[in-house]
């Protein structure tokens, strides 16, 4: 796991230049992956011996009554709000 996520850091360590673009690590243990694009959430389910890349997403809407989107934007803010800024911006906060 900690290889991949060396992998994501560079891949993914250009977008740390642009604005309003954060990538944060943490160290809690995930049961889902969840990405956000303003109001629309993708959770990448994770099923015991299936490789994350062909285990189910879910795409849900985070306006609306949507207690699913709640529970899994409140999720995700929690971790967010814990989680070490890395990158370019690092330096700024």
């Amino acid at each position: 796991m900690a290889a991949r996520t060396k992998n994501a850091l560079v891949l993914y360590g250009q977008l740390a230049s642009v604005n309003n673009v954060e990538i944060r690590t943490h160290q809690t243990v995930l049961y889902n992956s969840i990405y956000r694009a303003d109001d629309d959430l993708l959770i990448n389910t994770h099923a015991y011996g299936t490789p994350a890349a062909q285990a189910p997403v879910i795409h849900l809407r985070a306006h609306g009554p949507s207690a699913a989107a709640a529970t899994y934007l409140g999720s995700l803010e929690d971790i967010w709000a814990c989680a070490k800024l890395t990158g370019n911006h690092a330096q700024d906060h």
